[in-house]
């Protein structure tokens, strides 16, 4: 149905998609963990705001896993490259994310201060680090990783974990850990009460405010840092050969596509705008259009590195040749097209029984609540 060229197009879309749902969706379970240890001053108030997320947060991970399947079936030396390059990198994330499923089952097995602390504490780092790496692996996707291929297409990374903490990357990692915070925090309003959802409301603007900041900081610094354009021919269409092109970089080359296309200005002004709109909605008590707008925000910040970045999707810094893109690090014609019918199937499926829990599962968690549901609830 669907030409070579067109199917590679839907799936970088796809795969776009799939990031932003996972930003938003298991984003804010992460969000609510960071705000934890900081929003609930004893354990009935931490109670609150485990059980906002409790019922949900498993489900949510779906995103997570749907998205890095998709990347391993339709980028498969992207996925193949990413994770032997970031390796310590997405183990680090693995590491924190192996608190979240203990912290939620194990809190309140146990009445002990010490105990609950624990995993309070747990869940804020499951919720915490794994932005913080997501948003440093994006900043130095922007300036290129170190990576070549060998004749048979092999990668080799010659970077260090270390290398991979540079200044701007880590501003992108604020960034990241700031927009996922808020889109916690208008969460949190949205299902809380009386002094849990003040202290929200407060960490909500202030992590909107770090994330307008840094973001605007980052397009500014990003003016300095050179960017990649194809300088050869490219055959939309062909088989996939990322050694099968020259590649250059320069100034500006991450504006390029601005210029083409105006519109995409749109993406970053709906990150800035969004999250103020955000703070805005939140603060005075309109907490589900809050959500709705920093969702939006999400989507305008992650639009914003994939517009800047097209074709591209990992370039290299060592070996430009071995970038890549859109066009040559797919899988096959029949394989994009199986996983086209397959997602056009399940992705309504996922959005519907989404929609039913969390409509099932709504309204506010109390303290009354969590006392009359001492052994039930988290």
């Amino acid at each position: 149905m669907f030409d070579y060229e067109t199917l590679k197009l839907i799936w970088w879309l796809l795969v776009g998609v799939l990031l932003v749902g996972f930003a938003v969706m298991d984003g804010h379970d992460m969000g609510v963990g960071t705000l934890l240890p900081f929003v609930g001053r004893d354990d009935v108030e931490r109670r609150v705001v485990i059980n906002t997320v409790g019922p949900h947060w498993d489900g949510n991970q779906v995103w997570f896993i749907t998205g890095g399947g998709a990347i391993f079936a339709a980028w498969p030396l992207v996925y193949a490259t990413a994770f032997s390059g970031f390796y310590w990198a997405m183990l680090a994330v693995l590491w924190a994310l192996f608190f979240r499923p203990v912290g939620f089952d194990y809190r309140s097995k146990i009445h002990h201060p010490a105990w609950r602390s624990t995993w309070d504490w747990g869940l804020f780092v499951g919720g915490f680090v794994p932005p913080v790496i997501f948003g440093v692996a994006f900043g130095n996707l922007l300036q290129g990783v170190p990576f070549q291929f060998d004749e048979f297409l092999v990668p080799t990374y010659s970077g260090s974990f270390w290398a991979l903490l540079n200044p701007f990357a880590l501003l992108a990692g604020v960034v990241s850990s700031a927009m996922i915070t808020l889109q916690g925090a208008t969460y949190l309003a949205h299902r809380t009460e009386g002094v849990v959802q003040a202290r929200t409301i407060k960490a909500g603007t202030g992590a909107a405010l770090v994330m307008v900041i840094g973001f605007v900081a980052a397009g500014a610094w990003l003016q300095g840092i050179d960017g990649y354009r194809i300088s050869s021919v490219v055959d939309p269409s062909a088989l996939p050969n990322p050694m099968d092109k020259t590649v250059v970089r320069e100034a500006g080359a991450w504006m390029a596509n601005y210029a083409v296309v105006p519109a995409l200005w749109l993406l970053p002004a709906l990150g800035v705008l969004g999250a103020l709109a955000a703070v805005v909605l939140m603060r005075s008590g309109r907490t589900l259009g809050a959500f709705v707008a920093s969702s939006l925000a999400t989507t305008g910040v992650i639009g914003t590195a994939g517009a800047s970045m097209f074709p591209f999707v990992m370039p290299s810094s060592t070996q430009l040749q071995a970038s890549l893109t859109v066009w040559d690090s797919v899988s096959s014609h029949l394989t994009l097209g199986i996983m086209f019918w397959a997602t056009l199937i399940f992705m309504p499926l996922i959005v519907l029984y989404t929609s039913w829990a969390y409509r099932v599962m709504r309204g506010k968690v109390t303290a009354a609540y969590i006392r009359e549901n001492e052994h039930g609830a988290y």
